[in-house]
């Protein structure tokens, strides 16, 4: 239990700063202490307590530092909301506790990872159709241009969210059967080993498949982060370079052919490359962003003194920017940092790895994470054209939230498996028994 415990002083660490914040952007707007600190402090420490128990429970020997991280920047996410919208906040607070609801639920009903292989097809078809469900016509709705959108009654989600988690298993279970035919069959050009081309089928799927979701739904990010997430695996898989070579010459014909024939693309280059030709109409937002970052320089304006600079959507695509504003370059580099680290944990678990399948999930996760944490950070501060995709725990959304809190399940149940295994091994080892 010694992870256990490890993971308890983080969580421990991870709340006393995120009450922390909190108390100060309660001082910097009221200037006095927040009468309901007490009951905030407890339900913070609740809902990580409760992951913690379940972890303690069902997976035991997984890794100590995934949760703790996940939940300082769940925290530093909700202080930064509810300074900019109260009643955004509550909603925010309810999705965090169904959020850790669904990271609890996962950790129970999925006991051994190997069992999702044997249902690969299904998820390919739950994610396809999640994928495509903003395009019924009674069921989807389009928001702020992107039609990625369910709407039923008064409540609405992103489907994709929980697509992207279906076909990274799909994508998994998948290329472990086929990477032994994948490997072979390649021709040189130069240098390199490109795959030949009657075995780069799946790779013209994914990228048909991320040009309709471009199109049809004018969501760049997750067509962007559909396919790189296939392309990684692809290459994990294969241990081809071609494939990576392949793939990046695909994805640029597809943005060219996209900025050529679309005006959503066309608008969102050219905010990427001037925002300040059209400081008050379309570039708008990235102005304003670039605006506040400045503003906060290295050590920020302090939380909860930001908004001199009015940012649109700032509890959302421009969280990032909030950050920046009010606790400067460090506390920007503090969340990029924490990125890193879970990137970083993800990828040690899949190295640590024996099955290929859990090793090639863990390697998609990880990918799912760390890709759409760098292309949203990237939008803002004008590294790539803007995408409408949240930053993972940290942004407001529901849909977002409970997706990341079940990818976060999965990966600890990955690493438990490992470990379990391992120990199994060492106690054999010890005990004398011949090990296969």
């Amino acid at each position: 239990m010694a992870r256990r415990n490890t993971e308890l002083g983080l969580l421990v660490l991870a709340s006393a700063g995120t009450v922390l914040l909190y108390v100060l952007a309660n001082i910097s707007s009221t200037q006095e202490i927040p009468k309901n600190i007490i009951p905030f402090l407890a339900i913070v420490l609740g809902l990580l307590l409760a992951g913690h128990l379940a972890l303690r429970r069902l997976a035991p020997e997984a890794d100590p530092t995934l949760l703790p991280i996940a939940g300082l920047l769940n925290g530093i996410g909700y202080v930064m909301i509810a300074r900019l919208d109260e009643e955004l906040a509550a909603q925010q607070a309810l999705w965090c506790a169904v959020g850790m609801a669904a990271f609890i639920a996962t950790l129970a009903v999925v006991r051994a990872t190997r069992d999702l292989e044997r249902y690969r097809y299904t998820f390919m078809l739950v994610g396809i159709g999640l994928l495509l469900l903003p395009l019924v016509p009674v069921l989807g709705v389009q928001i702020n241009g992107a039609r990625i959108w369910v709407r039923a009654g008064p409540a609405s989600f992103q489907p994709g969210e929980f697509a992207k988690i279906a076909l990274a298993i799909f994508f998994a279970a998948y290329l472990v059967d086929r990477r032994e035919i994948l490997r072979m069959g390649s021709f040189r050009v130069g240098p390199l080993a490109l795959p030949d081309p009657k075995h780069l089928g799946p790779v013209l799927l994914a990228w048909g498949a991320s040009l309709v979701v471009m199109i049809m739904q004018k969501d760049l990010g997750s067509s962007l982060l559909f396919f790189a997430m296939f392309i990684v695996l692809l290459w994990v898989s294969t241990q081809r370079a071609g494939y990576l070579v392949v793939g990046t010459g695909l994805f640029a014909v597809g943005a060219v052919i996209a900025w050529q024939a679309f005006s959503h693309v066309q608008l969102r280059v050219d905010m990427w490359l001037d925002p300040f030709q059209e400081v008050s109409g379309r570039g708008f937002q990235p102005a304003q962003a670039a605006f506040a970052m400045a503003e906060g320089g290295l050590t920020g304006t302090g939380i909860g003194q930001g908004g001199q600079v009015r940012i649109p959507y700032s509890e959302s695509d421009f969280i990032f920017a909030v950050i920046a504003e009010e606790l400067g370059l460090i506390g920007a580099t503090l969340v990029l940092t924490a990125f890193l680290l879970i990137v970083g944990c993800g990828l040690r678990i899949a190295l640590r790895a024996e099955r290929p399948f859990e090793k090639l999930l863990a390697v998609g996760l990880t990918t799912l994470i760390g890709v759409q944490a760098f292309i949203i950070i990237a939008g803002v501060t004008r590294v790539l054209p803007l995408t409408g995709v949240t930053l993972p725990f940290v942004s407001y959304g529901g849909s977002s939230l409970l997706a990341n809190y079940v990818l976060l399940a999965l990966l600890l149940r990955i690493s438990d498996d490992n470990a379990r295994r391992s120990a199994a091994r060492a106690a054999k080892v010890d005990a004398g028994v011949p090990v296969p």
